[in-house]
């Protein structure tokens, strides 16, 4: 099992991002309760930390909890949106205390989807900036993309430019969007149809399996990707019994995941992979349950792969 904590260091962000989950607020997290948020992951045995916000690189602690991270032996990840990370000097700052894996959160790499996606003018400009001084730091580079309306059917495109512009990215995550909270309420226009970025989705699959490289996807039903089921975040953490741990700066505070399944539907009683699927998250606000069907496919070969080395 490999448990991650999350910590949110702060929530102001200098994007607007359509559909984001944490909108701002004033809560800045201090460095004595950063430290004992590190100290408690410890504790409970975790391998790693996620620092995120907000955008965390606007944090003025950053590289000390990196610090304090690594010596009490986690692995330390930062989830940004590349803002800042093309600045001089602002990744070998964070990789001289430690940081050697990033996340970076790249939604599209056609400009103005981009750009409009984030609220932010000039925000492709400067993710491409990011990248350029990512891959010359030698840290590890992951790519989070949250599937939209709007990035739905060019998610394989996106890789393709990733693939031939910056080969050092080695892993890509998508994370459906989460139509629950946050900047959803006021743009359900960002909701996609599980349709919508289906084949998308699997042309990008392949092209990464295909490089070698790694994935794993997030709120997406198996019968959207039984192909590669065994790449489901939500499939691997029920296979394996891991659980999440997310300290949260606003009302919802410390938050331990242990149950990772969602809604499940008619369709799903007769399912093959029902046992292991996390099923529709949030159906009936954002997802329609009849976009689901059943899938008659080797249950025990995909809980093979998940345990393979």
């Amino acid at each position: 099992m490999a448990n991650l904590g999350y910590i949110q260091l702060l929530r102001q962000c200098n994007q607007r991002c359509l559909f984001c989950s944490n909108p701002d607020n004033e809560r800045l997290l201090e460095l004595s309760a950063a430290k004992e948020q590190v100290d408690d992951l410890t504790l409970r045995g975790y391998d790693g930390v996620i620092l995120t916000g907000g955008e965390p690189t606007l944090s003025p602690i950053v590289a000390e909890v990196t610090r304090y991270a690594v010596s009490r032996g986690l692995h330390v990840r930062l989830i940004s949106n590349g803002s800042r990370l093309g600045e001089p000097g602002e990744v070998a700052a964070l990789v001289a205390a430690g940081l050697r894996h990033f996340h970076l959160s790249i939604h599209s790499l056609r400009p103005a989807v981009q750009d409009f996606l984030t609220g932010t003018s000039g925000s492709h400009s400067r993710l491409l900036r990011a990248l350029e001084c990512l891959g010359e730091s030698g840290a590890v580079v992951d790519i989070n993309t949250v599937i939209n309306r709007y990035n739905a059917h060019h998610l394989d495109e996106t890789v393709a430019l990733l693939l031939e512009r910056f080969g050092f990215v080695r892993h890509v995550v998508w994370n459906n969007l989460d139509p629950s909270m946050g900047r959803v309420a006021e743009r359900r226009d960002t909701i996609p149809m599980l349709r919508d970025f289906e084949v998308s989705l699997h042309r990008a699959m392949r092209m990464l399996d295909a490089s070698h490289r790694t994935f794993r996807v997030e709120r997406v039903p198996l019968c959207y990707m039984t192909a590669y089921a065994h790449c489901s975040t939500e499939t691997r953490k029920i296979v394996k019994g891991e659980e999440r741990l997310v300290n949260f700066l606003d009302a919802k505070g410390v938050v331990r995941q242990t149950d990772f399944r969602h809604g499940k539907f008619e369709s799903c009683r007769i399912c093959a992979v029902e046992p292991i699927c996390a099923g529709l998250f949030d159906a009936g606000n954002g997802y329609d349950p009849a976009e689901l069907f059943p899938v008659f496919v080797d249950r025990q070969a995909i809980v093979a792969r998940v345990h393979a080395p």
